[in-house]
């Protein structure tokens, strides 16, 4: 028997207990991300935490810290 969640109209999605029990999710331990049409949850080792992630994840193109600001939208708001 397979479970199933939709996503409400703020676009949430409920995990369901016995899909978080059969992985072992616990309460801020995964990271959830997308990848060729697919949703992907990831546990969070739990000794390191968030860094255990560093260096997961590939930029296709880098942007040098030096010419980061290039990149900012500063048009949608003033401070």
């Amino acid at each position: 028997m397979s479970d199933y969640t939709t996503i409400t109209p703020k676009f949430q999605v409920h995990i369901p207990v016995s899909i978080r029990k059969k992985i072992g999710l616990k309460h801020g331990k995964a990271i959830i991300r997308s990848e060729k049409r697919k949703i992907i949850i990831e546990p969070i080792d739990e000794k390191k935490g968030i860094l255990s992630l560093a260096g997961k994840f590939k930029v296709k193109k880098p942007i040098p810290a030096e010419k980061i600001r290039d990149h900012i939208d500063y048009s949608w708001g003033k401070w």
